[in-house]
């Protein structure tokens, strides 16, 4: 079964794609991406901040994701040659800080879009 909101993204993220393509800065997707799901009814926050927590403390916000959008899923833009593990490290961390279930990497830079998209999955909630 298909989560809507991560088939939204996806949406928006291919109609980016197809009216920009590849070759542009992380920052421009990530307006434009936020720009088209608000279009498209979502809410997306840019650049929100998760809190760093270490030992039982909350040390204040220690990472920036690009994009949470309608409060459950995180997206994170790269525009990079080819995906890797780090980057699905970066974010699964992300998701596990902020406590949230569902992300995704979208590269921009891949030909096609379809070849840079990676969703991943906190299983430790």
């Amino acid at each position: 079964m298909a989560d809507p909101v991560t088939e939204r993204i996806l949406g928006a993220a291919f109609e980016v794609h197809r009216e920009l393509g590849p070759g542009l800065l992380e920052k421009t997707y990530e307006l434009c991406l936020s720009h088209e799901l608000q279009l498209r009814g979502a809410k997306a926050l840019r650049q929100f901040g998760v809190p760093l927590r270490y030992k039982d403390i909350q040390l204040g916000v220690g990472y920036r994701v690009d994009l949470l959008v309608d409060d459950c899923v995180i997206v994170e833009i790269k525009t990079v040659d080819r995906l890797l593990p780090v980057h699905t490290a970066q974010l699964l961390t992300y998701l596990k800080l902020s406590k949230r279930r569902v992300g995704l990497l979208l590269n921009f830079n891949a030909i096609p879009l379809r070849d840079g998209i990676k969703r991943v999955v906190n299983n430790y909630l």
